[in-house]
């Protein structure tokens, strides 16, 4: 895809931009590199949020009668690409979640659910991975099981991002044990608080609470819940899952921030001998290219969405091509610094130790959202078309 707009796609552009440098860069908290907000920070961002959920641009091209704007999936590009530079909180379970209640979900649940994500009233978290089953989704062993108007669920969630701020769970569960394990998954959605949750903080390398691990303890949750058939889970996980790796764009923003701030840094700083260190000049040219060659990778996802086209292996592409970047750019930066680039929440860390939290927050990127390795996997399989064994 060429990267060539309209005039009005230009002008979105600059909107965003404006918003984001208007409403959120005062605020002075600190983008990180997994996008993903911690305690103080999550509070100090809630009137952002309720700006934000007043342009409605988290729906900017979902239908107007589910509370959208109703644009191209380009707007929706540019809107997270902008945002996402500047540090702004977006998450990408907005998308995820809302892919699977647009492409299977009730009419009751878009009308209410979506209007509400729109808005920024409701947070998500998703409940995929497990103990025993990461990348081996279809291994989920979770368990929904009918009983009178409801499914009553029973297992644990693992790697939760921001469940502890969420207000819905996005969920897969095993509603049949006696098919293959791709057959007999269903996809459900409900309240955090609905009794019979629990959950155990996990903390990072970097002393930070983004990850959880949840516990349903005989959980009800109401058959309307349910998204899309009985035991149709897996390809409605599947469509979310391929919207996740639609929104590439998260990567490449955070990879076009670190090596721009790192570019302005040593501009002004004196004690960086950049300018006569080639083998340095010609690493941050690679990072340079490489950007931009993510970008289009991103854009050209975007494209074949736009036109209604599969995208399946073109966005695998584009998410291990971005997530590995990331830790590029990241690696590259701390080269640069030196032992001064490994100081962490010190006051003597160059820019407000930017390059130890990438380095600590871009290498899990490469796992989230499907491992590099599962990316390859389908990258060979469904756009190559090569055998499995």
């Amino acid at each position: 895809m060429d990267l060539i707009f309209t005039p009005e796609q230009e002008a979105f552009r600059e909107e965003v931009a404006d918003f984001a440098k208007r409403e959120w860069v005062p605020l002075g908290i600190r983008a990180t590199a997994v996008g993903v907000l911690t305690g103080e920070e999550w509070t100090r961002s809630k009137e952002f949020l309720r700006k934000l959920g007043e342009k409605r641009w988290i729906g900017v091209s979902w239908d107007e009668q589910y509370g959208g704007l109703g644009k191209s999936v380009v707007y929706q590009a540019i809107f997270h690409e902008e945002m996402v530079y500047y540090g702004a909180p977006i998450d990408y379970n907005d998308y995820v979640a809302g892919a699977a209640l647009i492409g299977f979900g009730s009419e009751e649940l878009k009308k209410r659910l979506l209007d509400l994500t729109i808005r920024q009233d409701i947070i998500w978290c998703q409940g995929y991975s497990e103990p025993d089953a990461g990348s081996d989704l279809a291994a989920v062993q979770t368990t929904a099981v009918e009983d009178g108007d409801d499914y009553v669920i029973n297992g644990s969630k693992i790697w939760t991002s921001q469940a502890h701020f969420a207000d819905y769970i996005h969920l897969l569960a095993r509603t049949d044990s006696t098919v293959p394990n791709h057959k007999g998954l269903s996809y459900f959605v409900f309240d955090m608080k609905s009794p019979g949750i629990s959950m155990t903080p996990l903390i990072d390398p970097g002393n930070e609470h983004h990850f959880n691990q949840l516990f349903f303890d005989n959980v009800r949750v109401p058959k309307g819940q349910l998204v899309g058939e009985k035991n149709q889970g897996w390809v409605v996980a599947m469509t979310a899952l391929q919207s996740e790796r639609g929104t590439n764009m998260l990567y490449i923003s955070i990879a076009r921030r670190l090596l721009d701030h790192m570019l302005e840094f040593i501009t002004i700083a004196n004690n960086v001998p950049l300018r006569v260190d080639h083998k340095m000049r010609h690493k941050l040219a690679e990072c340079a290219i490489a950007v931009q060659t993510g970008r289009r990778l991103a854009y050209r996802v975007v494209g074949l969405a736009d036109q209604g086209r599969p995208f399946n292996a073109e966005a695998s592409i584009a998410k291990v091509f971005a997530s590995e970047l990331q830790k590029k750019v990241a690696q590259t930066n701390m080269e640069i610094l030196g032992l001064y680039g490994q100081l962490w929440q010190d006051p003597r860390a160059p820019l407000n130790s930017e390059v130890s939290d990438s380095i600590l927050g871009t290498i899990p990127n490469t796992i989230a959202g499907g491992t590099s390795e599962v990316q390859r996997d389908i990258i060979a399989a469904r756009g190559l078309g090569l055998p499995r064994r």
